[in-house]
């Protein structure tokens, strides 16, 4: 794991991402403090939803009927659904 200050890693940017994809993980320090490990992206598969599923439990029987009335509220006319109203 390579350890780099926050002023190199902005000068050495594209230098940082080639370690990376490269499967390095690089630590970027301010002030000798560590603020940000960066590492290669995991490539999520069909297999990891399905462990993730199968630790789950079964949705129970209001499951349909309560995301039926989430879509029904929606604000189809372009509105943020999340806005306080």
């Amino acid at each position: 794991m390579r350890t780099i200050s926050a002023t190199e890693a902005s000068r050495r940017f594209p230098d940082m991402l080639d370690a990376v994809a490269a499967g390095e993980t690089v630590t970027v320090t301010r002030g000798g403090q560590p603020i940000a490990e960066i590492s290669p992206a995991r490539h999520r598969t069909g297999r990891d939803l399905r462990l993730a599923l199968a630790a789950t439990s079964q949705p129970d029987e209001s499951f349909e009927t309560d995301i039926a009335e989430a879509v029904a509220g929606l604000d189809h006319a372009g509105g943020d659904p999340w806005a306080a109203g």
